[in-house]
């Protein structure tokens, strides 16, 4: 059975079962307590709390996804059969609609019917100090088949903890087809604190996952995700391109490349953290081995359009020309680079921790990289954590220096992102800060909402603020944004804040970084006389000014691109 049949088939049985069918959401979530998206469950998330609510959104208590995902975690692994960094997530939800019978019931008649497989066995947890045995899910296996041989275990295989430090979780049931699991059912009963701690949930809810890869393989007698449709075309492409490389390189070009066309398009671009850290590795781990193993065919441009051609009917936003495009300029900044670090790895007779760190500052190749190209096995005895540690001591220097510039330890104010020694000092970041406000608001006025925030730093001579934008702006559109700015100055308009929960904060339209924590409750500080009309509106701690007639005129200076994609503006104020 093709991967195009499973899908189909796996959402048209949950929507004749009453579900809503809700799209793939990004794989830059909106959550900030993780990297990238994980697993479905990561959108749905406030609807267990009742943050959100389902049926005003959905119309539904059920709902029925396929959730593209993404584990960080795998990236050594890959290689092997089983392991991918990204994948599809078939799963069901319901958010007080049904619990265990009805998903336990769904699920063997999916697997046993529409799918025609024999489960081997299930898995049900078996209890611990905290939680009791889930007697209930073993009983509704055996109503359904009393044949059915049931695995007890523990908290580590058969109790899903949160996405990020905290949220919904619970028991699970895992079911097992040709010894792999492929499907993970999880009764959302608890809510686990940042502290550990777990609560009921007023309303139980359910959480499923399959993974696409695996559900493929098994239909198909495969033992091998990469001999799936999904991931055959690529691998083929890649054993045409460079025949002579072994079949876990290979695999990791396919993986690595389909993950970045993937992460291209949701708007990730290469840079030194976050998820475009991420991004950046898996890019340069590809370059580096074809430096490394001298490969000649091109496999940074042909490989992605095997994935566009395969994924661009399910995913529409996977387009060739910017996955090239993105791909194209990290090859040209990396290579030569490369070149140089893997010539000065090559001439080490000794690589110590010191060694390492002065390679990835000098020539960008990440600790991974430097790992696994060393030669005569030199990085295995290198550990992460100690690169960590020097890694720290660097940041500990770099804020030593920023600490002298502004005034030492004595600092009135330190954020992060605003730093004042006086009163008089934080008067001036505080009227800068409002100005970021009001030129992030006019920036997606003038040119559109691609406009995204990535970062901001304020001084007490001027703010600098980074944003998503794919090209240099032109003299007239800076007057633009400058003019819009000061015209609001101009009004003198009221500057004042709402409290609200953090998803009405988001149903306003409020902006918010897209990699800020933010707490339940959050203020949407707004430009004008009421939140629905403001020039301005977006989630923030402070400190403002009252009126905006207090930022004084704006000036836009230097601008510069930081990343690919990703834009800086220096601004100060009169």
């Amino acid at each position: 059975m093709q991967s195009e049949e499973v899908r189909e088939k796996f959402i048209k049985f949950f929507e004749k079962r009453g579900h809503k069918v809700v799209p793939s959401s990004s794989l830059l979530p909106t959550d900030p307590s993780v990297l990238l998206t994980t697993a479905g469950v990561q959108q749905f998330k406030p609807y267990y709390t009742r943050e959100a609510d389902a049926m005003h959104d959905f119309g539904s208590l059920n709902v029925v996804s396929i959730q593209k995902s993404f584990r960080t975690t795998d990236i050594d692994e890959i290689g092997d059969e089983t392991h991918l960094t990204l994948f599809e997530m078939l799963g069901n939800f319901s958010f007080g609609g049904y619990f265990k019978k009805e998903a336990i019931e769904y699920a063997h008649e999916l697997v046993t019917k529409e799918f025609g497989l024999q489960i081997d066995y299930v898995t049900v947890f078996k209890g611990d100090k905290d939680v009791p045995e889930d007697v209930e899910t073993q009983k509704i296996w055996k109503d359904i088949d009393s044949g059915i041989e049931i695995k007890k275990m523990g908290r580590e295989e058969n109790f899903w903890g949160p996405t990020g430090n905290e949220g919904p979780c619970g028991p699970t049931t895992e079911i097992f087809v040709n010894g792999i699991e492929i499907w993970n059912l999880v009764f959302n009963e608890f809510y686990q604190r940042q502290d550990g701690k777990l609560e009921k949930l007023a309303i139980p809810g359910v959480d499923t996952g399959s993974g696409l890869e695996r559900v493929v393989a098994v239909l198909d007698g495969k033992d091998n995700i990469f001999d799936t449709d999904l991931l055959s075309p690529i691998i083929q492409k890649v054993k045409e391109l460079a025949p002579e490389v072994e079949e876990r390189i290979a695999r990791i070009f396919a993986d690595h490349l389909r993950s970045s066309c993937f992460l291209i398009a949701d708007g990730i671009r290469p840079s030194n953290k976050e998820a475009g850290y991420v991004l950046r590795k898996l890019i340069r781990r590809v370059i580096a081995y074809e430096v490394q193993l001298d490969i000649h065919g091109d496999l940074l441009s042909e490989i992605p359009t095997v994935v566009v051609d395969k994924f661009h009917k399910v995913y529409p936003n996977l387009t060739k020309e910017e996955i090239l495009k993105v791909i194209g300029v990290e090859k040209k900044k990396f290579k030569v680079a490369l070149s140089r670090g893997l010539k000065e790895l090559a001439l080490r007779k000794e690589l110590t921790i010191q060694d390492a760190f002065f390679i990835y500052e000098t020539y960008g190749l990440p600790f991974e990289l430097i790992v696994e190209m060393a030669p005569r096995d030199l990085g295995k005895k290198l550990r992460r954590e100690d690169f960590e540690k020097e890694f720290e001591k660097h940041q500990e220097t770099s804020r030593a220096g920023k600490e002298r510039k502004f005034g030492g330890h004595g600092m009135l104010l330190d954020t992060g992102e605003l730093k004042a020694a006086d009163e008089e000092e934080l008067k001036k970041v505080t009227r800068l800060h409002t100005a970021t406000h009001l030129m992030q608001a006019a920036l997606k006025k003038v040119l559109g909402d691609d406009v995204s925030q990535r970062g901001s730093d304020i001084t007490v001579e001027r703010t600098r603020f980074d944003f998503t934008f794919e090209r240099k702006l032109t003299d007239e559109e800076i007057t633009k944004v400058e003019n819009l700015v000061n015209e609001v100055v101009e009004k003198d308009l009221p500057f004042q804040y709402e409290e609200m929960s953090l998803e009405e904060a988001k149903k306003s339209g409020a902006l918010f970084f897209f990699k800020g924590k933010y707490p339940p409750k959050v203020k949407v500080y707004y430009s004008g006389d009421s939140l629905e009309s403001a020039f301005s509106k977006e989630l923030c701690g402070g400190p403002h000014v009252t009126h905006t007639g207090e930022v004084g005129k704006i000036k836009i200076g230097k601008q510069e691109a930081v990343a690919e994609g990703v834009r800086r503006l220096r601004a100060t104020v009169q």
